[in-house]
């Protein structure tokens, strides 16, 4: 029987390949067994493209070993290698309830955590907090900012990132960078136009996660970018973390200082304390004759703040370039026009108080 498969082997090797060698240097034959005159073996093409294209040298082979002195019958088979799928990435769940951890919910390598919150929606907290975070980025400090606005988040959009973030174990998530700023929102995990359905400990277990398993490096700030209102999210971020301080943003409008209000009293209730306020959308300027308007009202930011004994850190106007900048994810602090260098006066107010 081993001179038949040496035979046998012999009658393969004359057998050449288009792309060089023979079925046996190229060690494409398996299972090669000789009963009596019976010969079977298989050939094992490097694909399933390759195998579709060798039925001749199949029956070239058969023809070749029946004609072997003692050779009664042959049979070949053709097959294919399937390459090994390639490991699929951990998967990595978002949400659920948080779990238990030692010790405050403070990212290591983080210098100083800021929030930034408002009473309400639509009075442009997010765009305070991108484009603050891109000030302070320009003026050479290490920025992350984390959307924590979750039902809601705004940040990717406003950033121009729409790549998932990656996480090589299933726990780690690394974050995404642009504009030198790091950032991570809920956002990047899910399709733009799919809602976030989840109940209070699901926003605090995402939160924990965003905050703890995000590889955030050395900052010497992150921003946290806080929903509207007082709720779960803010409530899990003041009484679990270490927070150098909280900006509370509000239009000059009575509706919305109201809100402001109980953020405010938020903050105090919770002990974080209370950087100053911001009043987004102070006042219109007709860029044809120059008039200055106050569509939301005038001087009820300043009001608060004077009772509360804070500062107003900034005045910000209702502007054209700030909403198509946050629009096609290029923050207009990014720019050297008056509101980048609004921006940038903010940022070095917090710097040079020391907070960043």
């Amino acid at each position: 029987m081993s001179r038949t498969i040496e035979a046998v082997k012999a009658e393969l090797e004359r057998l050449p390949l288009p792309d060089g060698g023979n079925l046996i240097s190229r060690d494409m034959i398996r299972a090669l067994s000789v009963e009596g005159g019976d010969v079977r073996f298989v050939i094992e093409a490097p694909s399933p493209q390759i195998a579709g294209q060798m039925e001749p040298l199949r029956l070239a082979a058969e023809k070749l070993v029946a004609a072997i002195p003692g050779v009664q019958s042959v049979r070949v088979a053709l097959t294919a290698h399937t390459p090994a799928a390639a490991p699929k990435p951990p998967s990595l769940k978002v949400g659920g309830h948080p779990q238990p951890q030692e010790g405050r919910m403070n990212p290591p390598g983080v210098k100083a955590v800021i929030a930034i919150g408002s009473g309400k929606g639509g009075v442009g907290k997010s765009t305070v907090s991108s484009n603050l975070a891109v000030a302070l980025a320009r003026a050479g400090k290490k920025v992350g900012l984390l959307d924590a606005d979750i039902h809601g988040p705004s940040q990717p959009r406003m950033f121009g990132v729409s790549k998932r973030p990656a996480s090589p174990d299933g726990k780690t998530i690394i974050p995404l960078h642009a504009h030198g700023v790091t950032l991570m929102s809920i956002g990047l995990m899910l399709p733009e136009d799919k809602a976030v359905v989840w109940r209070g400990p699901m926003l605090m277990g995402a939160l924990q996660q965003m905050m703890m398993q995000v590889e955030w490096g050395e900052l010497d700030v992150l921003i946290v970018d806080l929903p509207p209102g007082t709720g779960d999210v803010q409530l899990t971020l003041g009484q679990k973390s270490d927070l150098a301080g909280a900006i509370v943003v509000s239009t000059p409008q009575d509706v919305a200082m109201l809100d402001a209000k109980k953020a405010l009293d938020a903050f105090e209730t919770l002990k974080v304390p209370v950087l100053g306020l911001i009043e987004n959308m102070s006042l219109y300027k007709c860029p044809n004759c120059g008039h200055e308007a106050h569509l939301f009202g005038e001087g009820g930011v300043a009001a608060e703040a004077e009772r509360l004994g804070l500062p107003v850190l900034a005045n910000l106007p209702i502007d054209l370039e700030t909403r198509l900048g946050g629009d096609a994810g290029t923050p207009v602090a990014l720019g050297d026009g008056v509101m980048a260098q609004a921006y940038a006066q903010l940022a070095d107010r917090l710097i040079k108080g020391g907070i960043v």
